[in-house]
């Protein structure tokens, strides 16, 4: 028989033995070791081994996981570079009064969040004390993504740093009045302070790692060199169930992002209750970004376990903190010293005969006060090393008490998150606590009083030495003194006015023509950032690639399978073009980054980003009010847009309403160009407006979002209208008349106003002859460029009315004296043109592509959907019918006719 103890080769191993006898020499060591020591010692043997492989450098795969201790153990520890004790009392001011503007401002019910900068506090003033550049060195600094709830201890630190007033700190969640701030980190609301909004979690991860990404970028094109600078991105453990929270981390180590750590604040909680309750947090993060090759850093316990882990001869200590689920940790965290030593060291003999050697003083500061996470020193040791570390990014795993030091009332209990006050009671308790000279007598009414040692005080002192050692304060925002960038050359947005003769052209290749002269331009072409998600070739982006370069920190390493075609497939170390695979939410964060260059850098940027517009704003919607609050400006492109227009892709790909989601964002100007040369004239007006010299009351923190189609058609010639450039840009231009598109209607004709935008001015145009040869209708055709900005600009007209102030809007301006009805017709929904109904003096009506998008020819979706040339005929009929200016029965013979 075979013995079932003996170690079988295995049958899935693909490599030869070459020494079996030596194999089994070690297996058997390893039987020994079990046998004689049991297996936890085997298992530690074995983990140490791997470690001691892994840092030799052998090819082995890696543990995901390390045991549930602090990475840097306490004689590890470098010594901190600084004075302790003042650090410590200046978190204490700082502790004190974030809590303080919460608690004042909840009597006005706007609320806040006061435990998670308590669990965090630490984390960030070491951070300020020691790490983070600020931007008067270089003008970049470091950047740094503020967790949203932990908002109030920074205004503290600014407060304390004479950045912000007591006046400022009653004004929190007030705004209205002025001087108010934000609820959370806002460059909108507080420009000179905030770079970075986070609170919509999952979006801070993945924008710092684009963010260091786009670091090397710059650097690796010669733009600017900001090596130097560091993203230090704060997180909590709930946070990173987010999907965005983990979406790039591969990407992240793939190019070896050194300059990039994450901060995650492991309190355990969330906001309704543990984040983790049945396992560990910790240990499941570590796995994910270890496996997703990042160094990872734990900082777990504080200095008071260090006595407990040399007690711990056995390993029966360790094994027990990886085997209790995060919800026990959090309940011993509120218990008697009694139930920690039944609960915790009574499951295990060695464990019990440890207690005996503790005293009850000593359980409790281990389980109530002593973790990593709220230690300066083990804390400074975290960010040393991830700093030093080189070749991957690093994740800090730091474990915390949420609430810590806000009392027993709130310290690991569920319901923290919603807490938004303390008592009087609790606050001098707090106050004993931290140690501050703050009277009882200062408790005037029972107000909680802001404190502050002065501003010639020992502690403001250090906090601002430290700083200017380090660059100045920080977080701040930086809008530099850049200079506009020069205009192109007229001559890339003029070689569309001629049209395109016989050659068909759909609009999304007539903007990527553009692009391509545009980044010719010897002083602002490098500027330009192409930006796309897999999808170039599909429009018709890969003439490019040759040119500019696709993006690789590694340059190009393989020989490419097109080497000999034309429009080969080129990396390079300085390309140009960011191509990032399958990710719209990787893309709209590069685009972010790119698009706020100007002020994290100094350095202007223009980003386009071309996408399906179906996996635009449907998908990324909320990136794209990311990059309004950021004050990003660029490009959005959605390309083969429309619900009719992109043929055969069906309802997943029919874009029917981005243009609506777009008209809900504030900084985004939303065009629907027809024509090659409107593309032109809006994109000259975006360089202007957002690089260029911004006219008097514009703001150049917008972005533009065009669609653009995938159907060739013949583009016409720039028409010799009036003031036509200023129409495409407000939104709307008479592109013919009857008359002057030679359809010569008979005298007192009927009239009606067409209106089309994007590609269905192509069906309005067929209409408006259908209409003057078949039925004796005269119709004029407008190009509505932009319904979104018509209604904007109608919107400021009614304003500018309750102001006092007489102001017509242009949409009534241009149609001011058009005979007839208004027919408006787009290949989006029909809620995309009505946005302007009740502006225009006229009757109005409109069509659109309501309803799923379905799979076919364009011309049977049209028809599916009605808003074909013949069902525009047909409803202008009707239109003239309701008016008595043509017969009802015309409306009948048309639908007859049409075979509607």
């Amino acid at each position: 028989m075979t013995d079932p103890t003996a170690i079988q080769p295995s049958e899935l191993d693909q490599l030869p033995d070459r020494d079996p006898e030596e194999t089994a020499e070690w297996q058997a060591s390893l039987d020994a070791v079990t046998k004689a020591a049991g297996p936890h010692r085997a298992a530690y043997l074995m983990r140490r081994t791997l470690e001691r492989a892994e840092a030799g450098g052998l090819a082995l795969p890696k543990l995901l996981e390390t045991d549930h201790v602090n990475t840097i153990p306490t004689s590890a520890e470098p010594t901190v570079d600084g004075d302790e004790e003042m650090e410590r009392r200046i978190t204490a001011w700082n502790r004190w009064n974030a809590a303080a503007m919460v608690t004042r401002g909840s009597k006005h019910g706007v609320g806040g969040h006061i435990a998670t900068f308590a669990s965090a506090a630490w984390l960030y003033e070491t951070g300020f004390n020691h790490f983070f550049r600020g931007k008067e060195a270089d003008g970049s600094g470091d950047q740094l993504y503020i967790q949203g709830h932990a908002s109030p201890g920074i205004y503290a630190r600014a407060f304390l740093d004479g950045r912000l007033t007591e006046q400022h700190l009653d004004n929190f969640r007030q705004e209205a009045g002025g001087n108010g701030l934000p609820s959370y980190p806002h460059p909108r609301r507080l420009p000179w302070l905030w770079e970075f909004p986070t609170v919509s979690m999952g979006l801070g991860p993945l924008s710092a790692i684009y963010q260091a990404r786009f670091n090397r970028y710059l650097t690796n094109r010669g733009i600017k060199d900001v090596s130097a600078s560091h993203v230090w991105a704060f997180l909590g453990d709930g946070e990173m169930d987010e999907p965005e929270s983990t979406a790039a981390l591969a990407l992240a180590s793939r190019e070896g992002l050194d300059n990039l750590t994450f901060v995650i604040n492991c309190n355990l909680q969330r906001l309704d209750g543990p984040v983790r309750a049945n396992f560990k947090i910790v240990q499941e993060l570590e796995a994910q970004f270890r496996g997703a090759g990042w160094n990872v850093v734990k900082s777990l316990w504080g200095s008071a376990w260090d006595e407990l882990f040399q007690l711990d001869t056995t390993g029966a200590l360790v094994r027990r903190l990886r085997e209790v689920p995060d919800a026990q940790v959090q309940t011993y965290q509120t218990r008697d010293a009694a139930y920690i030593r039944e609960d915790f060291f009574g499951k295990d003999p060695a464990l019990a005969e440890m207690a005996k050697l503790l005293s009850d003083d000593k359980i409790l500061e281990c389980f109530h006060l002593s973790r990593g996470g709220h230690e300066a020193r083990k804390v400074y040791a975290a960010y040393k090393s991830a700093v030093e570390h080189k070749g991957a990014p690093t994740v800090i795993l730091a474990q915390t008490v949420k609430g810590f030091t806000l009392g027993e009332g709130f310290a690991s209990k569920n319901a923290n998150h919603q807490m938004k006050k303390l008592t009087v009671d609790e606050f001098k308790s707090m106050r004993d606590l931290l140690e501050l000279p703050i009277s009882d007598e200062q408790f005037v009414d029972g107000v909680v009083p802001y404190a502050h040692p002065g501003a010639d005080s020992p502690e403001v002192r250090y906090l601002q030495e430290r700083r200017a050692a380090l660059g100045g304060p920080a977080p701040a925002r930086r809008t530099h003194a850049v200079a506009p960038l020069p205009a192109p050359a007229e001559k890339a947005f003029t070689s569309f006015d001629k049209g395109s003769g016989s050659q068909n052209v759909a609009t999304t290749m007539a903007f990527v023509r553009l692009v391509k002269d545009l980044v010719r331009d010897k002083q602002s072409g490098k500027r330009w950032v192409p930006i796309v998600p897999d999808e170039a070739r599909t429009f018709g982006m890969e003439s490019l690639f040759p040119s500019l370069g696709i993006y690789s920190p590694k340059g190009q390493t393989y020989e490419p399978v097109d080497r000999d075609q034309l429009m080969y497939y080129k990396e390079a170390k300085d390309g140009q073009i960011l191509n990032e695979g399958i990710t719209e939410a990787g893309s709209m964060a590069d685009f972010i980054a790119a698009s706020t260059s100007y002020a994290t850098h100094g350095e202007t940027m223009i980003p386009f980003y071309i996408f399906y517009s179906m996996f635009g704003w449907q998908r990324t919607a909320d990136q794209m009010w990311q990059l309004g609050d950021q004050l990003g400006r660029g490009f959005l492109v959605g390309a083969t847009a429309g619900r009719t227009t992109l043929t055969g892709e069906g309802l997943q790909h029919a874009d029917g309403h981005s243009p609506v989601i777009a008209a809900t964002n504030p900084a985004a100007l939303t065009y629907d160009p027809a024509f090659a040369y409107e593309v032109a004239v809006i994109v000259k007006d975006g360089l202007r407006r957002m690089y260029g010299e911004a006219a008097p009351g514009e703001d150049p923190n917008v972005f533009y979002y065009l669609t653009v189609y995938n159907e060739p058609l013949p583009q016409p010639a720039k028409p010799a209208v009036p003031a036509i450039d200023e129409g495409i840009v407000k939104g709307l231009y008479r592109f013919n008349t009857a008359e002057s598109a030679g359809l010569s209607p008979v005298a007192n004709a009927p009239r009606i106003q067409l209106l089309g935008s994007g590609t269905a001015i192509h069906w309005v145009l067929a209409a408006q002859k259908l209409l003057a040869e078949e039925w004796g209708v005269a119709a004029d055709v407008w190009s509505a460029t932009s319904w979104t900005e018509l209604r904007r600009d109608a919107l400021d007209a009614d304003a500018a009315l309750l102001r006092g102030e007489e102001r017509v809007p242009f949409v009534r301006q241009a149609l001011q004296g058009a005979d007839g009805p208004v027919l408006a017709v787009s290949d989006y929904m029909r809620q995309v043109p009505d946005q302007i109904a009740q502006w225009v003096e006229q009757d109005y009506s409109s069509l659109g592509a309501d309803g799923f998008g379905l799979s076919d020819t364009r011309e049977a979706a049209r028809r599916h959907f009605g808003v074909d040339a013949q069902s525009v005929v047909v409803a202008a009929l009707a239109q003239l019918a309701r008016r008595g200016e043509v017969k009802a029965t015309a409306v009948k013979e048309a639908r007859e006719r049409y075979g509607l």
